[in-house]
């Protein structure tokens, strides 16, 4: 019977981040990023990897970043943490949109229309 081996390409997650198991910033998988800054030289090749796949989208989430790089979630967090943080990622926000004054005043009229 022969022993059974460990696949040699194999890296742990806590290999991959350092060995930290929490990111330096409040990220969950919907969050959206896009690549600002090319990889410095220095960059990890999880990083490397990172900044690649988001540099040929628009937009990405978290778990789409995730699921490109077949890595797990949580060594994607702490990666795009870590690129948002040295400004190598872009969190998008959204364009402030203010509803005009009459839609909201026809809003609050159908509600009290139908708490009558």
């Amino acid at each position: 019977m022969s022993k059974h081996r460990r696949d040699p390409d194999l890296v742990r997650a806590y290999v991959r981040t350092g060995g930290r198991t929490r990111a330096t910033r409040s990220v969950d998988l919907v969050t959206l990023v896009v690549a600002a800054q090319d990889p410095t030289p220095g960059a990890s090749p999880d990083a490397r990897r990172v900044l690649n796949v988001c540099s040929r989208h628009a937009a990405l989430s978290l778990a789409e970043v995730a699921a490109y790089l077949d890595l797990p979630p949580s060594v994607v967090k702490i990666v795009v943490s870590d690129l948002l943080d040295s400004g190598h990622l872009v969190n998008p926000t959204p364009a402030d949109h203010v509803p005009e004054v009459a839609l909201l005043e026809e809003v609050l009229n159908g509600l009290r229309a139908l708490a009558v």
